[in-house]
Order: C-alpha cells, then sequence, then structure tokens
C-alpha cells in the first residue's frame, strides 16, 4: 500500500423528491481580493454558521452519541437505543442529500481537510462500500502526508481525507485492514496501550454490562444502565476508577472477555499502511484527571508504543475527542508532531493547530447518502444548527 514517510518514523436512482426542509440559516461572506475577484471569506455573519466552518461541535458531550460510540443500551422497548439513533440519522441523511446547499457545502468542502474517525468496523460491507465513495468522491492521504503538509507549510491537495480509528479493537485488524489494503488506502489508529496483548473489554463495556448484572457503587447511583457512561465521565479520574473497582466487586457475573490487539498486530497494522498513534494508557476523561494523572496516562502509552513498534508514535487522539491544554504541553515535550480531536468538524488543509486537529464522527454502519453528507460538511452543520434551535 503507498503511504507518504518522513524523517521522523510514524508508527504509521433517481433522485426521489427531498421532504420540505426549513432553511439553514447559512450565510457564505464574500470579499475581494487583491486582483479584484470574488472569493469566500472566514468570517461568520451574525450569528449565522460560518460556510467555511462546515461543521459543529455538537458530538462532545451529546449523550446520544456517546452511547453509540461506547457500548449501547437497551431502551424500555428492548432494542438497542444506539441503533435507533443511527437509523434515526441515517433517515435524516436520505433527504439532506438532496437539499438545495448540499452543491454548495461540497465545494466548499474541497478546500478543507476531512479527518473520519470511526471505532471498530461492525458492518465490513458498509465500511467497503464508503471507502469506494472515497476513492470516487476524495483524495485519500496518509498521517505521513499530513505530517508534512504541516513541517512544508504546504496545503495538502483539494478534496483531501485521513482515515483514523479510536480505540483500535480487533476489528481494525479483521475487517479494515484487508478493506483499506485492497484498496490502497492509507490510515492509523490510536492505541489504548494498557489494553493491548488482554482480553479486557474497554471499560465503558465494562461498566454498562455490570451495571446490568447487579453491580453498585456507593458515589454511584447507577439507575438505569443508560445514564452510566455520562456519571462515570463525570467524576473525577480515582472516583470513576474506585467505581469500577466496586462494581467489578458486587456484579453477579463477570463481563465476557473481549480480545484485543496485540504488540504484533501493532507491527501488522503498521506494515500494512495503517499508522499507530497514542490514545492513553487507559482511555480517561482528561479533563477530569489531576496534572500527574494527565502526564502518565500519556507517557506510560507512550513509552509502551515505542517499546513495542522500535520507534515512538507521533500523533496522538484525545479520549473523548476534547482538547486539554495540559496534554498539549506533555505531547509538545515528547515530540509529538499531530494531534486529533473529536469535533464533528472540518479543517483546514493546512492545520493551523497540528495538535487539535479536527475530526468528523462516522460509523462503519453509517449508509452512503448520509456518508456524503458528512463529507461535505453538510450533515454536521445541520446537527449544530438544530441544537442551537432547540436551545
Amino acid at each position: 500500500m503507498p503511504q507518504s514517510q518522513s524523517s521522523t518514523s510514524i508508527s504509521m436512482a433517481r433522485a426521489r423528491p427531498a421532504p420540505r426542509m426549513r432553511a439553514l440559516p447559512l450565510t457564505v461572506g464574500w470579499s475581494a481580493d487583491r486582483h479584484g475577484t470574488g472569493r469566500p471569506t472566514d468570517r461568520p455573519h451574525g450569528d449565522h454558521l460560518r460556510g467555511d466552518q462546515l461543521g459543529g461541535d455538537l458530538l462532545h458531550g451529546d449523550r446520544r452519541r456517546e452511547e453509540h460510540r461506547h457500548g449501547t443500551h437497551l431502551d424500555g422497548g428492548g432494542r438497542h437505543r444506539a441503533a435507533v439513533d443511527t437509523e434515526q440519522q441515517d433517515a435524516r441523511g436520505e433527504w439532506l442529500r438532496f437539499a438545495p446547499v448540499q452543491p454548495l457545502f461540497r465545494a466548499l468542502a474541497a478546500q478543507r481537510l476531512a479527518v473520519l474517525a470511526y471505532h471498530g468496523v461492525t458492518d465490513h460491507r458498509s465500511f467497503g462500500a464508503q471507502l469506494d465513495r472515497l476513492q470516487r468522491l476524495a483524495t485519500p492521504v496518509s498521517l505521513g502526508a499530513v505530517l508534512q503538509a504541516v513541517t512544508e507549510r504546504r496545503p495538502l491537495p483539494p478534496r483531501s481525507v485521513l482515515v483514523t480509528f479510536d480505540d483500535a479493537d480487533r476489528s481494525v485488524l479483521t475487517h479494515a485492514l484487508p478493506a483499506l489494503d485492497a484498496r490502497g488506502i492509507p490510515a492509523t489508529a490510536f492505541v489504548i496501550s494498557e489494553l493491548i496483548g488482554t482480553e479486557r473489554p474497554f471499560w465503558w463495556h465494562e461498566a454498562d454490562f455490570l451495571a446490568r448484572h447487579g453491580g453498585r457503587a456507593r458515589s454511584l447511583d447507577c439507575g438505569h444502565p443508560s445514564q452510566l457512561l455520562r456519571r462515570l465521565k463525570a467524576m473525577p479520574d480515582p472516583d470513576r476508577r474506585r467505581s469500577l473497582h466496586e462494581l467489578r466487586v458486587s456484579a453477579d457475573r463477570r463481563p465476557p472477555r473481549q480480545e484485543q490487539l496485540t504488540p504484533a498486530d501493532l507491527l501488522a497494522l503498521r506494515d500494512g499502511g495503517v499508522a499507530i498513534g497514542n490514545h492513553t494508557q487507559g482511555h480517561p476523561c482528561l479533563g477530569r484527571c489531576d496534572d500527574d494523572t494527565v502526564r502518565a496516562e500519556i507517557t506510560g502509552a507512550h513509552e509502551a508504543l515505542t517499546r513495542w513498534l522500535g520507534e515512538p508514535p507521533i500523533a496522538f487522539a484525545y479520549p473523548d475527542g476534547g482538547h486539554d491544554v495540559r496534554a498539549e504541553t506533555v505531547l509538545q515535550e515528547l515530540g509529538y508532531r499531530l494531534g486529533f480531536l473529536s469535533d464533528h468538524r472540518l479543517g483546514p488543509r493546512l492545520p493551523s493547530h497540528p495538535l487539535q486537529i479536527s475530526r468528523l464522527q462516522v460509523d462503519s454502519t453509517t449508509s452512503t447518502r448520509r456518508f456524503d453528507t458528512i463529507l461535505s460538511g453538510l450533515e454536521p452543520a445541520y446537527r449544530r444548527w438544530r441544537r442551537q434551535a432547540v436551545a
């Protein structure tokens, strides 16, 4: 698989009529450049959405999306709430694709960088269809290409897209890698180091299972399992860890084992064109950690990855996608060149803040029509506007 390298090693139909929709309050400004030609301006107009932003930050902190990302929860009817939410989002994407502003968003997106943030690949056919769309509509780039753009201060090609995976469960190796390799598309996987070589489940999956099987914690009123993740993430990190321990002790059953990637698997991914990045030791909410824990979480994972891969990682993804100033300081000290958020935005083709690069949340089960509206930035912008309108 072709992959850019750097001196610093990278652990590396017809369309049916659309339902009537309320017009998005989008205003794209124009100004004259020194040659007198019109060009889009980056200045927002009033409180309207910026055309160049093409996205919103509503996913960060969105409880329903967190449930979708970090474990499904059963609703009253016994269906998986995350699956219901995904169906509703895909239905919205069906008609957003035919919205009158979609061509405008698509044109503007050509001058932006789309970094797609996946987790596991649960539907390899749908994922393959998404990659096919990328080949037709975009220019897939590697982590090395992004680093080169930052180093040389030269924008990436139009319609550049970087594929990334957070948490890196085994489906990245078993499902994603063959699909990526068959199409020559590079990617990056951000790893939780303390899970490598184990059969431990992700802590949010474990907590959900334990709470649904009698687990209790003194400082945690479990209530309905769907509320558990939000409450755990809101705790200071020592309280979160203590509550998890109490859930383990009091639950009626132990959670099923989950085979994780091994150090050899990380090498196989890297050799297959998937760069390896740091996602902390245990995936805490850094904003709920003290300074020493922030440093330990990053440096511990950094040292482990360097040992396994024989070279230091240079890219980091913030757990839960939120930027942390203290974390950025540690990353700079360790020589990290790229850092990724999960703010559901497109970013500039030449990242202005290399340790704060925006990403778009996407799932392997996302329909191709909704996938198109995410790539264009229309779906993120619409979601942000909806939240603002409701508020």
